[in-house]
This record gives structure tokens, C-alpha cells and sequence, in this order.
């Protein structure tokens, strides 16, 4: 762990940028690079091992890297005084974080391991006879049905990473900018909590739902299949336990914020949920560069449809596969393009080939793999997406500059970008269409729809270039992004002042 000069802002980044690609990692580096004017520190949340590779040339702006491994602590130093009374004043607040905690839990968390002086340390948090009369005592509160053993590790668990967080020196910065909830929000919160400066949120996707579904469908969390079915379940369990610390978490990073940022319109719904004020709420969203994008040549011979991403099961390849096989009965010569990598579920990729061939449409489909879209976007009339899951998929965005309407399903910001947003002023109208998940038949309907209306087809043409020029041009969205810097860097001058 190096030290490192303040800076104008602290990036927390938990998972991603500069040792993982794809793209939040992608969308960081270009933040920082389009912000030249302000130098970076970065504080990267990882699991314990050695240091990965760069995936990043990191740009010159960034002034210094702190890595904080989730999961370790301090090796012994010493063995803190009054031991017994430290745990007695952890135990309310970590008790609450586990259930239904805010950033209040985690300052007193915080000032009660300050309280302890520097000796604290992994043997005195988790391994003395203390922490097992403090791990026994909220058993008996929190789960008292539920296995002990499992207990104990997942007590231990979650306290390792909350306590890695908290002990972890707090990288210098005048603004702090977390880029997810979690372990980097709770960061982030203590950061805010021992300096005061201001924190800044930006999540893509919304972590604690995420962790929802990871840990419902974790198998190392199976439920005893007896008791599942018995009326004990109305008990807390530990998933309970798990997904109630870290919407705690979220409680205080969205409390610690004076901005809390996402995508599109539909994550705000669940920000709520979780605890975010939503007067702190804003809305900027992914973009592209304009002048990179291609122009379509109008209306192709034969049309031509292509659905754009990775071939797997997320993107409901097949539902597309059949809506063209329905499609085909009032579009005869349609040509059908399936634009993305074939590498990474070969399986599904398969059965997608035989699906093809069971509906006879070798001919029609052609699997093109991965390949630089500027070359087939002027030839392609619609843009389809049938995926069951998305956040702001970009390709809809990139289609839109050059004019191509998009069908796609109602996921993620897909209804936002194709149907604007909330309070569009003045409305532009369609650039496509917004169909049910896994429903071929709907998705066929609107692709006959646009190919066969020409009238209709160029209106939503129209619109998806003016939604993208108006609201989506990358410029622009680096541009808010400097004046919600500025507008933080001057309010921690004044608490300098002050």
C-alpha cells in the first residue's frame, strides 16, 4: 500500500477499474481522463491475493492507487485495554447493521474501535474470548434457530469485511466519489464520517439488488429442506442476515451523499427502497461519441434486423430466434444478423445453431461473431434486443445515432432510451418499440410493424437520432459530470474555511 498526496477526488472503486475490464472499468477511465483538470486518487476494494495485472494504463492525472483488501486485518500488535467493554459498545450497533442499520450504526462502530487505540487487531476483534461472548450473545438475538456453526461463519464473515473497511487508512481527497454501494459506499460513509468532506455517488447497477440474487441463489446458503417447508421459516435466516447488512450499507452511503447518481430512471425506484433521500437523486446517463458513429443508408435490400451482443443465455438469443421465424411469414427476404462474441457459452451457442436449423431458418440467420459495428451498422434498418436482463445497453444508443429504430425488451434503460424519459420536453416520440421479456410473437409483431410502415419507420428513425443528440452525447455528460465536481470541490473549500 503506497501513500499518497491529497487529491481533488477520491474514485472508491470496489472489483473493477484498473484490474478488471468491461464496462464500469471502461466508463472510469474515461471519466478521468475527460476530467484533466483535477488530479485522482483511487482506492481499490479487492479480495485478499496477490496484486493483479493492470488492464489500465492509468492517465497521468491519477496522482496515487491505495489497495485495501476486503477480509484482512491488522496482524496482533498488542492486546487493546478493557477488551470486554469494547465489545459491550459494538454490540448494539453491530447488531442494528445486521438488521436494519444506518450511517449512525456505522459511526459508533467506528468510534468505538477508535476508543480501543492503534492495538486493535484481528486477534482482539475476532479470535479472543471476548468476540466469542460477543458471537454468542447475538446468536441468541439474531438467529437462535438456524445452525451455530453456520452462524459463527457467517458472524465472522460480514464482521471481517466491515472491519477491513473500517480500519483501513482513508486515502486524502477533497471530494469522495464511490462507484457502487457495498464495501466502497461503506468506505465512502467513513470517509465521510472522519473527514467531512463531501461524498458523491454513482452506481450503474444497483448493488444491493444484485447481491439479492447472488445470495438467494448461493449454495453454500441451502436451507435445511425439512425446516424450509416448516413454519420456522418465518424466521430470519441467513440469507436474512446477509442481504440485511448490506442494504445497511447502502442506508449509509446513501445518507453520507450529498449525490446519489445512477443511469436511468427505474434504479431511482430502488434507491428508494433502500433508504435514498430522493431529493439527492440524479439521473446522468451512460454516452457516446457522436462524431464516431456511422450513418445508416436507409432502408437495405433485403432488410435487415440484427441483434447485437454476446451469444448466452442472459440475451434470450432463442425468443429472437423465433420471433424472426414468425417474422419471415411477412417479410419474406428478411436478412437476420446475430453481431457478438460466440466464445463464452458454447453450448447455448449450439443449441441457438439448432434452433436455427429446427425453425429453417439457415438461410435467413447468419452467427457473424464478433465484429466492428461501424462496418455493419449503415447496412442494418432495426437494431433488436431480447435480453432478460440489461442496464444501459449501449448498442441501442449507437444505432440511434445513426438512425436505426430499436425493438427491445422492457429491462434496464431500454424503455428510456427508445421511449424517452419522464417529462420529455418536447416529447420526440418513439424510436421503436418496448416489448414483454421471452414474448416472440410481440417482438415480431413490432419488428413487422417498422418494416413495413415506412411513414412509421422514419418518424422513430428521426427520434432516436434527436433523443441521442439531446440527452446522450458523451461530451455533454462529461461536462455535468465536472460541474458536479466543482460544485463539491468548492463546498470542501468552504469547510476548509470554515
Amino acid at each position: 500500500m503506497r501513500t499518497t498526496p491529497e487529491a481533488d477526488v477520491c474514485l472508491i472503486l470496489e472489483g473493477t477499474y484498473p484490474y478488471v475490464t468491461g464496462g464500469v472499468s471502461a466508463w472510469v477511465h474515461d471519466l478521468i481522463r475527460a476530467q484533466q483538470h483535477l488530479s485522482f486518487n483511487l482506492v481499490t476494494l479487492v479480495p485478499p491475493g496477490p496484486e493483479g495485472p493492470l488492464k489500465f494504463e492509468l492517465p497521468s492525472n491519477v496522482v496515487g492507487m491505495t489497495r485495501v483488501e476486503i477480509q484482512t486485518l491488522p496482524a496482533a500488535v498488542g492486546r487493546p485495554r478493557r477488551l470486554d467493554d469494547l465489545m459491550r459498545r459494538l454490540e448494539e450497533p453491530l447488531g442494528r447493521l445486521m438488521t436494519s442499520g444506518n450511517l449512525g450504526d456505522v459511526a459508533a462502530v467506528l468510534d468505538a474501535l477508535a476508543s480501543a487505540g492503534p492495538e486493535i487487531d484481528r486477534e482482539a476483534l475476532l479470535n479472543s474470548r471476548e468476540a466469542w461472548n460477543l458471537v454468542l450473545r447475538m446468536y441468541e438475538r439474531q438467529c437462535p434457530h438456524v445452525s451455530f456453526l453456520e452462524y459463527f461463519w457467517t458472524w465472522r464473515t460480514l464482521l471481517l469485511g466491515l472491519y477491513s473497511v473500517l480500519l483501513a487508512p482513508i486515502v486524502p481527497a477533497r471530494v469522495y466519489h464511490a462507484l457502487c454501494t457495498g464495501y466502497a459506499g461503506l468506505y465512502g460513509a467513513r470517509a465521510h464520517l472522519d473527514t467531512g468532506r463531501p461524498v458523491l455517488l454513482t452506481e450503474h447497477g444497483i448493488y444491493t439488488n444484485e447481491r439479492r440474487v447472488e445470495i438467494t441463489m448461493a449454495d453454500w446458503l441451502q436451507e435445511d429442506s425439512l425446516r424450509a417447508l416448516s413454519i420456522d421459516h418465518l424466521h430470519r435466516d441467513l440469507r436474512d442476515l446477509w442481504i440485511d447488512t448490506f442494504t445497511s450499507y447502502s442506508r449509509a452511503c446513501y445518507a453520507a451523499c450529498s449525490k446519489v447518481i445512477t443511469l436511468y430512471e427505474g434504479n431511482t425506484l430502488l434507491q428508494i427502497q433502500d433508504g435514498a433521500d430522493p431529493s439527492r437523486l440524479l439521473v446522468i446517463p451512460n454516452g457516446i461519441e457522436l462524431a464516431e458513429t456511422a450513418t445508416r443508408t436507409g432502408h437495405g435490400s433485403p432488410p435487415t434486423v440484427a441483434l447485437i451482443g454476446r451469444v448466452v443465455p442472459i440475451k434470450d438469443i432463442k425468443t429472437f430466434l423465433r420471433a424472426c421465424a414468425t417474422l419471415c411469414e411477412y417479410v419474406p427476404d428478411i436478412r437476420v444478423w446475430i453481431l457478438g462474441p460466440l466464445e463464452e457459452d458454447p453450448d447455448y451457442v449450439a443449441e441457438c445453431r439448432q434452433l436455427t436449423s429446427h425453425l429453417a431458418l439457415e438461410s435467413t440467420v447468419e452467427f457473424k461473431g464478433n465484429v466492428a459495428l461501424e462496418e455493419y451498422f449503415p447496412k442494418i434498418d432495426i437494431v433488436v434486443l431480447t435480453s432478460i436482463s440489461e442496464a444501459q445497453p449501449l448498442v441501442i444508443l449507437e444505432g440511434a445515432a445513426a438512425g436505426i429504430p430499436s425493438v427491445a425488451t422492457d429491462v434496464g434503460a431500454c424503455r428510456e432510451m427508445i421511449l424517452g424519459r419522464s417529462g420529455e420536453q418536447p416529447p420526440l416520440g418513439p424510436a421503436g418499440a418496448v416489448t414483454p421479456l421471452a414474448n416472440p410473437a410481440a417482438t415480431a409483431d413490432a419488428l413487422r410493424m417498422l418494416l413495413t410502415d415506412t411513414e412509421m419507420y422514419e418518424r422513430c428513425s428521426h427520434a432516436a437520432q434527436a433523443r441521442v443528440r439531446r440527452y446522450y452525447n458523451k461530451v455533454d455528460l462529461h461536462r455535468t459530470y465536472r460541474d458536479i465536481y466543482q460544485q463539491h470541490l468548492e463546498m470542501a473549500g468552504a469547510l476548509v474555511e470554515a
